[in-house]
């Protein structure tokens, strides 16, 4: 009976363990990169960043987008800071939806006809008990040529190991619409 006991208590144990061990992969995030790029002909990159660094406009950019809130902006032309808190529905798994607080930097480079938006966000899922962050570059200059504006954006990603792949299919599905519907906004007032 003390053997039985004995092995029934160590299965127990090693179960708790391997449940605990097996949640902490489930919740671990570690950080992912992801790039995207496009090419605007005849039109110039201020126009395209200026389109891009007003939120307002990030609902016809990217279908996720429910609504936002500008908590807070400040500066000016050259360098505008906001701060925006907006909530999103997932594209693989619209029924479980976030909020973001997200902070925008938005700069033109000393360098001529270069500009640049720089975000941090932290989003929240599961009524705000589980948050994760993203961090993001979004470059604007001529490319290999003046006629037109190179579009490319850097995204560092924090995601939870097991799900690596879903918020990549995610983070690649949001990217791949904002740079297609910013190429189709473009096209249609040239």
């Amino acid at each position: 009976m003390k053997m039985a006991r004995m092995q029934w208590k160590s299965r127990r144990t090693i179960a708790s363990f391997l449940g605990v061990f097996f949640l902490y992969l489930m919740i671990r995030a570690n950080y992912y990169e992801h790039k995207s790029f496009v090419f605007i002909p005849r039109v110039p990159p201020n126009q395209v960043w200026e389109f891009v660094a007003d939120f307002s406009n990030m609902k016809y950019l990217n279908p996720t987008i429910i609504d936002f809130n500008i908590i807070e902006e400040s500066g000016n032309y050259k360098h505008w800071k906001y701060t925006t808190e907006y909530s999103e529905k997932l594209s693989h798994w619209p029924n479980l939806p976030n909020h973001a607080l997200a902070h925008f930097d938005v700069k033109s480079s000393p360098v001529k006809d270069v500009y640049y938006i720089y975000s941090t966000h932290r989003t929240c899922l599961f009524f705000g008990l589980y948050c994760l962050y993203t961090e993001s570059e979004f470059k604007f200059g001529p490319g290999n040529s003046t006629k037109g504006a190179a579009c490319e954006e850097y995204v560092k990603y924090q995601c939870p190991t097991l799900l690596s792949s879903f918020c990549r299919r995610e983070v690649i599905y949001q990217r791949r619409a904002i740079m297609e519907n910013l190429k189709k906004k473009f096209e249609n007032n040239i």
